[in-house]
């Protein structure tokens, strides 16, 4: 096969204040015509800034050399600045994790995708128009005239990864970057990504190089898989052979960590009732239109009812927008519900206000996606831990820190982790930092919320272990909220599936996963990565 991108010993260093830094040492790859390859890692394993090497990306306090660094037969090490540019969007285009930072929010979409060829044609506006609404159609943009004049706020998250990709292909792209696509995204959406991607590699012969960190991906998608750790490549090769067979002891602990779809049989007897729900809805108003657009009513929690046990794990599983999180916030109390009833401990939220809501909040606490922004980054962690026992004003300021340093080593922090500020931390450190402060107050409680949806898959797998573990040290109950339903396989007795704002099924996980009775149950779990391939 030949090769269209081909990289033979690349180095990257960094310079900083602190001296050098090699990020990339001696990586060698290549992608050949028509190929998927995957580059797999970790956070900081060099997945990206190698693929930013090959695009002319990187900043200016980076040192790129290279025994090979080639693009259908160009030497990229001799490329300028406007060679760069020309060769970028026309020949080799790249699409990133989070298209809502791609994307110019003032910028209708449709102008953007047309910025790409204003930029490499000489073609006239009413021709391009034509040619970006030819590409909403390609990759599956629905009413692509109206979506053409959309600003990216007022797409959804997949819609949004389509305009990304349709401005990828804007110029019959030879090679597609694809930079943790699908990393952010609902399941369904994620399986319509990569079915979009299949497709338009076949249609167009394109070649992918589709960086990710997760094997369920590269199962479905890839023809080979390059493994990186710590800016080095521990392993590559076909990826049925490194899957099967893997020789690195990293690929090992990868493919181990990785989430397997392996649903839980329920290990709680139901006997003690610990949180009660019965007919919660809540309403919002939504203008779809300017400031002064007519309001619309948005059904977000549409008559809910469902029950949680003590010593439970209850997933609550979704698409984004089908109400999930405000289901979560009008059971802790965030939200006020507009009607129904949210029973915890035999006391109504609802009818609680003050120090009432305060005292029961004290016993429920709720753990957020975004471990970063969670937390007050001019706070100190032992102090951001320990704020809740200080606005409960329990126990003595020695008690309190001594009470600190021991959860947070409960929880797998460094022993002086207590006087360090949030931004010294990775983000599962930082995840577990939010753990150990939603423990401190010892609740009965804790409402996850996409816990682990934002973190590597060793990391996810070092979370949720130590979720179980706590659980059992300090015989909590768990209202767990993923959009992966191989997570909640794993660790959810019970398991609640929403969808515009309704419980449309709920039941033990085992039977729900096994015995999908709704048409919608069945379509998350058929979109599943890798679980085809299982």
């Amino acid at each position: 096969m030949a090769r269209l991108l081909d990289i033979k010993k690349l180095n990257i260093t960094f310079s900083s204040d602190a001296g050098p830094l090699h990020a990339v040492k001696d990586v060698s790859f290549h992608v050949g015509k028509g190929e998927v390859v995957c580059l797999v890692g970790e956070s900081g394993s060099g997945k990206t800034i190698s693929a930013l090497a090959a695009m002319g990306l990187l900043p200016e306090n980076s040192k790129v050399t290279a025994e090979k660094l080639s693009f259908d037969g160009k030497d990229l090490q001799t490329l300028d600045a406007e060679s760069f540019r020309k060769l970028r969007g026309k020949d080799m285009s790249m699409i990133f994790q989070e298209p809502m930072t791609s994307l110019n929010p003032v910028f209708k979409v449709g102008e953007q995708v047309e910025e790409v060829l204003t930029i490499h044609t000489k073609l006239s506006h009413k021709d391009r128009k034509k040619r970006v609404l030819e590409l909403f159609e390609t990759v599956k943009i629905d009413d692509p005239e109206r979506r053409y004049h959309a600003y990216p706020s007022q797409l959804s998250g997949g819609q949004r990864q389509r305009v990304m990709i349709a401005m990828a292909l804007a110029m019959d792209t030879k090679l597609l970057i694809a930079d943790e696509p699908t990393t952010a995204l609902d399941v369904t959406v994620q399986g319509r990504i990569l079915e979009l991607l299949c497709e338009l590699k076949d249609k167009f012969n394109m070649s992918v190089l589709f960086i990710t960190h997760d094997f369920g991906v590269v199962k479905e998608l890839g023809d080979r898989v390059v493994v990186m750790q710590h800016g080095e490549i521990m392993e590559q090769g076909a990826v049925k052979t490194v899957m099967s067979k893997p020789e690195s002891a990293y690929t090992k602990q990868l493919l181990a960590a990785m989430p397997k779809f392996s649903p839980r049989k329920p290990s709680v007897k139901k006997q003690q009732k610990l949180l009660k729900v019965k007919e919660l809805s809540k309403d919002f108003e939504v203008r779809k239109g300017g400031l002064f657009s007519p309001a619309e009513t948005f059904h977000a929690v549409d008559n809910a009812s469902f029950d949680l046990f003590k010593g439970e794990t209850l997933g609550v599983v979704g698409e984004s927008g089908c109400g999930k999180s405000t289901l979560a916030r009008c059971v802790i109390g965030l939200y006020q519900a507009d009607s129904g009833n949210v029973v915890f401990k035999g006391k109504d939220i609802a009818k609680q206000t003050g120090k009432e809501l305060k005292a029961m909040r004290r016993h429920m606490q709720m753990v957020f996606q975004d471990p970063f922004s969670s937390l007050n980054p001019r706070m100190r962690i032992g102090e951001s831990v320990g704020e809740g026992l200080r606005a409960h004003n329990i126990m003595p300021e020695k008690e309190r820190r001594d009470f600190v340093h021991q959860l947070l080593e409960d929880c797998g922090l460094p022993a002086d982790s207590y006087d360090r500020f949030p931004h010294q931390f990775s983000g599962g450190q930082r995840q577990r930092v939010c753990i150990a402060r939603a423990l401190s107050l010892k609740p009965d409680l804790i409402i996850a919320d996409e816990p682990v949806s934002a973190l590597d898959v060793s990391v996810q797998k070092q979370i949720l272990d130590l979720l179980a573990s706590l659980k059992e040290k300090y015989n909590l109950s768990y209202l767990f909220i993923s959009h992966d339903l191989r997570v909640v396989s794993q660790i959810c007795e019970r398991v609640l599936v929403m969808h515009k704002g309704k419980i449309v099924e709920q039941g033990n996980t085992i039977d729900v996963f096994n015995k999908p009775k709704h048409e919608y149950t069945q379509h998350l779990l058929s979109s599943i990565p890798g679980k085809k391939a299982s």
